[in-house]
C-alpha cells in the first residue's frame, strides 16, 4: 500500500518526526520532489538529525530509501549526509537513486547566489541551494539526468551545448567568471563514482514492490502554500509540494496512493518571504519562537529565525483540501501550554468582507486575520499517551481547529521524541 506524508502550510510543520514514525511501518520511503533546500528535523535514539536529501526512513535497517526522479539531486550533499549519519552510529542505510533523477550542477548554486544578490531587497529569501536555477534548467531541457553520467561522450557534448548560454548570463548579467567545461566534466566524473552503486530504474523497482504488496511511503518537502501552482506565488518553491505529484516524482500510478497524511502545526511558522496572514511580531513572536520546536523555531537548513503566527484555519483548510488529506497529524501542541489565551485565525477580512476560503496572492496581500480566542490549558502535556487524558481546554483547542479545517486530526504530537505521540 502507498501512503504519502505532506505539509499543509509553508513547510516547517514537523513532517520529519511524523515521517520517522510512519517509516517504522514502511518497507520503502521515497523522496519525490524538492532538493537540499529544506530540512527535516528528527530526534531518535541515535540523536538529533537535520536531513536535507535523505528520506526519513534511513534510521531503520528494514527500510529501502529512494531518491525519486522528481528530486533535485545534489550528489555531494547526499553523500555527505550518508557519511554524517553513519559517523553518528546509524547503520549504513539501503539507498537507491533514480537513473532519471536530475542533478544539481555546481553552477546552479552560483546562479542562485548571484540572483539573490542582484535582487537585493526584492529577493525571495532563497536558501541558495540552487533549486530555482535547477528546475528552470529541467523544464528548459538543459538539465542533466543521472543516467547521462554513464555515457561520457554524450555528457561532454551536452556540457559544450549549454556552456555558451550560461556564460552569456554569467558575463553580462552577473559579471562573474565563465564556466570551465573540463572542470565541470571532471566534477561530474567524481559524482559518477559516488552515485554509481545506488543507481536504479526506480519506477520498475516500485512497480514490482507494489505487486508484492510492500508498504511504501512518499515523503514530501515543504507544504501546500509553497507549491508553484497552488501556493503563494511567486514566493514559492520550484517543485510541486502536493501529494498528487508523488505519483510523478516517484514514477507510480496515481491510483496507488491510498492514504495522505497531512501535517499541520498547532500554531504557524514560515521560513522565507511571502504573505503570512496570522503572523505575529515582537515579544509575542519571540516567546513562541523560543519555546517552539525542539530548541526553538529556526530553519533546519539556514538556521534563520522562523516567522511565527497563530494557527490559521483558512490556510490549513485549503492546504488539506489541495493535498487530498485522509488524516491530519497535529504537531508541537505541547509548545502552547504557556498561554492563558490562544488566538486562532478563523477568517480573512479582505476589502471589508470576511472569507474562510484561501484567496489568490493579490488578494492575500490585503488580508487581515479574523481571530477567535480560546482558553489555554496552562500545563505541560508532554508524556500524555491517551487523548482522554489531555486537559479539557487542550481537547477543545484540537476539536475547534478540526471543525474549522474539516479534516480529521488523528495524530497529535506532544513532544519532540519519537514516542511523544497520541493516536486518536
Amino acid at each position: 500500500m502507498v501512503n504519502a506524508i505532506v505539509g499543509a502550510n509553508w513547510g516547517d510543520e514537523g513532517k520529519g518526526k511524523i515521517t520517522d514514525m510512519l517509516a517504522r511501518e514502511s518497507d520503502i520511503v521515497i523522496r519525490f520532489q524538492g532538493g537540499a533546500n529544506a530540512g527535516h528535523t528528527i530526534v531518535n535514539d541515535y540523536g538529533k538529525f537535520a536531513l536535507h536529501t535523505l528520506p526519513s526512513g534511513v534510521f531503520y535497517d528494514h527500510t529501502t530509501n529512494i531518491i525519486g526522479n522528481g528530486v533535485a539531486l545534489n550528489i555531494p550533499v547526499l553523500f555527505n549526509e550518508i557519511e554524517q549519519i553513519v559517523s553518528q552510529g546509524v547503520p549504513r542505510p539501503k539507498i537507491l537513486v533514480s537513473d532519471r533523477a536530475q542533478m544539481v550542477m555546481p553552477y546552479h548554486i552560483l546562479f542562485d547566489e548571484y540572483e539573490e544578490e542582484r535582487l537585493g531587497k526584492s529577493s525571495f529569501g532563497s536558501t541558495k541551494s540552487g533549486i530555482a536555477p535547477f528546475y528552470s534548467d529541467k523544464y528548459a531541457k538543459l538539465g542533466f539526468q543521472v543516467q547521462e553520467l554513464f555515457d561520457e561522450k554524450a555528457l561532454r557534448a551536452h556540457l559544450e551545448r549549454i556552456a555558451p548560454q550560461k556564460n552569456v548570463i554569467l558575463e553580462h548579467l552577473y559579471h562573474k567568471p565563465s564556466l570551465d567545461i573540463d572542470e565541470l566534466f571532471n566534477t561530474l566524473m567524481e559524482y559518477k563514482k559516488m552515485v554509481e552503486p545506488y543507481v536504479c530504474d526506480v519506477s520498475l523497482y516500485l512497480a514490482n514492490a507494489i505487486k508484492e504488496g510492500k508498504d511504501i511511503l512518499l515523503e514530501g518537502q515543504l507544504g501546500t502554500l509553497k507549491d508553484p501552482d497552488h501556493g503563494i506565488y511567486p514566493m514559492v518553491t520550484s517543485s510541486s509540494t502536493l501529494a498528487a505529484y508523488g505519483a510523478i516524482g516517484a514514477g507510480i500510478p496515481p491510483y496507488e496512493i491510498k492514504g495522505i497524511v497531512t501535517v499541520c502545526k498547532a500554531y504557524s511558522s514560515a521560513v522565507g518571504a511571502g504573505a503570512f496572514v496570522s503572523e505575529i511580531f515582537g515579544e509575542e513572536a519571540d516567546e513562541l519562537r523560543r519555546r517552539g520546536g525542539d530548541g526553538g523555531e529556526y530553519g533546519a537548513t539556514t538556521g534563520r529565525p522562523r516567522r511565527m503566527g497563530w494557527f490559521d484555519c483558512v490556510a490549513s483548510k485549503y492546504g488539506c483540501r489541495l493535498q487530498g488529506t485522509t488524516e491530519v497529524a497535529f504537531t508541537v501542541l505541547d509548545v502552547l501550554g504557556y498561554l492563558d489565551k490562544i488566538p486562532v485565525c478563523v477568517g480573512y477580512e479582505i476589502d471589508g468582507e470576511v472569507t474562510t476560503d484561501f484567496p489568490v496572492t493579490t488578494k492575500l496581500e490585503k488580508a487581515k486575520p479574523v481571530y477567535e480566542v480560546l482558553d489555554g490549558w496552562k500545563c505541560d502535556i508532554r508524556g500524555i499517551k491517551n487523548y482522554s487524558d489531555l486537559p479539557e481546554n487542550c481537547r477543545k483547542y484540537i476539536e475547534f481547529c478540526e471543525e474549522h479545517i474539516g479534516y480529521p486530526i488523528k495524530m497529535i504530537s506532544n513532544g519532540p521524541k519519537r514516542d511523544d505521540i497520541i493516536i486518536r
